[in-house]
């Protein structure tokens, strides 16, 4: 248990002096700075003003969804169209002005809903003016406010400390040094450092851009869809997608310009509806908006989603860490019981000490904040207080040396009994009973000699027990139905918490978490790293965990292949919210808290967890199906334009068939898959995952369409006049094929899936059937022959491409079953033995 630099002396710094016959109270403050002085920092332009955004403006969202490459190679293709004409052949333009609108409106209506939660979700500084104490916005602080500090506060501009109540500051986010820096007056502090005991106050003396972290929160809080494995992935097939059709477009322009001499026009038409169909064109919007809806459906829930990749990441998580205060159990506690232990204090005596301790402390926390109720400073009248030693969780103990009435100054400390206590000490047989019970346990000891002499290094020696202090925590009544969402989803429950093991194991045995039973104390982790890692992999309750540990711990999940979320609320979670895969922090939670977490959790509500997760996993997991159609509509339009290279034929459509079947077996259905439920955990490799049915998929579409075009060109003569019927003998086979492929990415057919992919069938039965839209598209089935061989090359290739599902996704590497999944195996194997 450290606790400063190195270990050394317990940091106690005088708060409050004593004065003859006066009672505990506190020595002048420094006022802080007028109004005047205010408003003429403010007219100076002193003002710490940087722009921190929650999402991208208004222009960079339409310029992001307009001037992308595929618009641009859109773009020049529309307008080759328009010169040669017909309109009705550039469609494909209108449908890419209309995704781009789509992306705009999603995004926009993203930003106003992320915008809108950042304000509530902003950090509320107290600053102190004409000597009041004010909460002010972060961007209304001014060169020279004098800023308050408390546990779990941020440290929101640079400054120099004006008042040290044993403050102490963790500034491992910006010096990667993990022990807390004890802070006196003169002391510098940076902002991105919070406070993790203690409290005082500092002078700003760098506001605004000045500020040592203010470019890393401005870049830390935009709205973004970079460094994630999904977006990254798109990139890749994007890069991919490129590279075929560089090449193809090359060779179909000369094929379709210099062989088919005889109509320019019409070879040209054919070059374009031939580079068109290659571009996927929608599967960025299609991503785009998926993760902007996602935004909105959780700011409707209150969550503050500060990094859009957190929704991907959550999609992956297999492991969620939680501490118990502020998550499994609501903030607040209630004392109990009070148990006398020392004979020569009497139970008033006793609630004295009590009440003088909590008046002692400015910045209660939670236990303290019971205690206080229970035990209100007016009935400690006439004590006084000298040092302090504020509370931390690396300690698990505070202090402060009192003075009664009469004269006599004892030491006193409050804390955890098996801190405080050395092993096997006859109390904390008594202690352990409670703690089976769920309940909280504090001891009040008295300590031989002054508070300085009560190091940090080890618990403290010569002490005297004087009372336990039972509390009793406030379960959340949403925990126990969110525990077993996530063990019926596969995910790890694990509660990693700085109380007592035994207490937190009673507790979590109450939510019904599996393997609660069986409480770790930290303290008794193994320090080899790969058997810490087993040993946390298997627990599921783990007590008197230090900051430290909680980050080592999720380090240590995450080398055994695991994806770790982490929720916290305090500034003891923010070592692990920090280094987890995706931090939770709860919206009452700490500054520090809420700065490093992903996610915030504005309503406080631990049942918005499993909401948060659906999200994630109907994100990436819809995106991996739409990714699939796109991609097989590329290989295959690759193929088609590579074999009509080599066989020197016309080819075989024109834009206004690609835009009809891109529209009804790519298009629409992708924007329905991509906005349904989806509760599979997402698997790694996505790319390959996807590639693994898009490229046999559309090598197989391209094959038997072209054979279909080829035996079409056959049976008709390969003439001007009959180029109508051998394309649309191509197109009935392409567009079986594709519905084929959207039946199997769809799967498993619910019947709306089913009804969408009837719905785009009869779309095509019309557009073949109806006098107007056979015109319109030029699409005419002549005789039987050839439209029963369209339908039998379909089906062959469908058959394969069947095989080919089933034998594709054994290729591609899983993800390490997390234990929960394979303790269900195991339920089910056992189940079925009995059967």
């Amino acid at each position: 248990m450290s606790q400063g630099s190195g270990g050394g002396r317990t940091p106690v710094t005088r708060i409050a002096e004593e004065q003859p016959g006066g009672a505990i109270g506190g020595e002048g403050r420094h006022t802080g700075l007028t109004a005047a002085e205010v408003a003429e920092r403010v007219a100076r332009g002193e003002v710490n003003d940087v722009p921190v955004r929650a999402s991208r403006s208004v222009g960079e969202i339409i310029r992001g969804n307009v001037f992308t490459l595929f618009n641009a190679i859109m773009g020049v293709l529309f307008a080759v169209i328009l010169v040669v004409g017909p309109l009705k052949d550039g469609l494909f333009g209108f449908v890419v002005l209309f995704n781009a609108l789509i992306g705009i409106i999603q995004e926009l209506r993203a930003k106003k809903t992320l915008d809108s939660l950042a304000v509530i979700g902003e950090s509320r500084p107290t600053v102190r003016r004409d000597g009041q104490s004010h909460e002010v916005a972060t961007g209304d602080i001014v060169l020279g406010d004098l800023i308050e500090l408390g546990p779990g506060d941020k440290v929101v501009v640079d400054g120099v400390v004006t008042e040290s109540d044993g403050l102490e500051i963790d500034e491992s986010l910006l010096t990667g040094e993990a022990d807390p820096v004890v802070k006196q007056p003169g002391d510098t502090v940076m902002s991105g450092s919070f406070v993790v005991a203690g409290g005082g106050a500092f002078t700003a003396t760098k506001v605004g851009r000045q500020a040592y972290a203010a470019q890393l929160a401005e870049e830390a809080s935009r709205f973004t869809l970079v460094n994630s494995e999904l977006r990254n992935g798109i990139a890749k097939i994007l890069k991919f997608c490129i590279a075929l059709m560089i090449p193809a477009s090359i060779g179909l322009v000369l094929s379709q310009l210099l062989v088919q001499r005889a109509d320019t026009f019409e070879a040209i038409r054919r070059t374009v509806a031939g580079i068109v169909v290659m571009v996927p064109e929608g599967l960025v919007l299609i991503t785009s908006v998926a993760f902007a809806i996602g935004v909105i459906r959780l700011g409707r829930k209150q969550c503050l989603v500060q990094e859009l990749p957190a929704i991907e990441g959550l999609a992956r998580v297999d492991v969620v860490c939680l501490d118990k205060t502020g998550t499994l159990t609501e903030g607040g506690m209630d004392v109990t019981d009070l148990r006398v232990l020392d004979s020569g204090s009497g139970e008033p005596y006793v609630r004295q000490v009590l009440a003088a301790l909590g008046a002692s402390d400015p910045r209660p926390n939670a236990s303290l904040a019971a205690i206080i109720d229970a035990y209100p400073a007016d009935g400690a009248e006439g004590w006084r207080h000298g040092e302090t030693l504020p509370f931390s969780s690396a300690r698990k103990y505070s202090g402060a040396e009192l003075t009664e009435p009469d004269g006599t100054r004892r030491t006193w400390l409050l804390g955890a009994p098996d801190v405080l206590l050395p092993p096997g000490h006859t109390q904390l047989g008594a202690v352990d009973e409670l703690n089976t019970q769920g309940l909280r346990v504090l001891l009040l000891a008295r300590a031989d000699g002054p508070l300085e002499d009560v190091r940090a290094s080890a618990a403290p020696e010569a002490l005297t027990p004087a009372a336990l202090v039972i509390l009793e925590q406030r379960l959340r009544p949403e925990a126990p139905d969110t525990l077993r969402y996530f063990a019926e989803q596969g995910v790890d429950a694990k509660v990693i918490s700085g109380d007592n093991a035994v207490s937190v194991g009673a507790v979590a045995g109450k939510l019904g978490l599996r393997g609660a039973e069986s409480p770790v104390d930290a303290r008794e982790l193994p320090q080899d790293q790969q058997r810490m890692a087993e040993a946390v992999e298997d627990g599921a309750v783990f007590g008197r965990v230090s900051p430290q540990q909680k980050r080592e711990m999720v380090g240590a999940l995450q080398s055994k292949g695991h994806n770790v979320a982490m929720t916290g609320d305090g500034v003891n979670d923010v070592l692990a919210l920090k280094d987890a895969d995706i931090g939770v922090s709860m919206g009452s939670g700490s500054e520090a808290t809420r700065a490093v977490a992903q996610i915030v959790l504005l309503n406080n509500s631990f049942a918005t967890l499993p909401d948060v997760v659906a999200e994630g996993r109907r994100v990436i997991g819809n995106i991996e199906r739409v990714a699939n159609l796109f991609l097989t509509k590329t290989v295959y339009s690759v193929f088609l334009a590579f074999a009509v290279i080599a066989t020197q034929v016309p080819y075989p459509f024109l834009p206004r068939h690609s835009t009809l079947l891109s529209a009804l077996t790519i298009g629409t259905p992708a924007f329905f898959l991509a906005l349904a439920p989806n509760k599979e955990r997402a698997r790694p490799y996505f790319v390959r995952r996807v590639l693994r049915l898009a490229i046999p998929f559309g090598i197989l579409a391209g094959a038997a369409t072209f054979g279909t075009y080829l035996l079409a060109r056959a049976h008709y003569g390969a003439t001007d006049a009959t180029r109508e019927a051998e394309t649309t003998a191509a197109t009935l086979t392409l567009f079986l094929i594709a519905l084929w492929v959207l039946t199997i990415i769809a799967r498993p057919l619910s019947w709306w899936r089913v009804g969408l992919i009837a719905t785009m069938f009869t779309g095509f039965v019309l557009a073949i059937s109806i006098p107007f839209t056979q015109d319109f598209f030029e699409l005419q089935l002549v005789g039987t022959q050839m439209p029963l061989t369209a339908i039998g090359m379909a089906v062959a290739a469908g058959v394969i491409m069947e095989i080919a599902a089933r034998i594709a996704p054994k290729k591609v590497p899983d993800l390490p079953k997390s234990v929960t999944e394979q303790q269900q195996e195991q339920d089910r194997e056992k189940a079925g033995q009995t059967a």
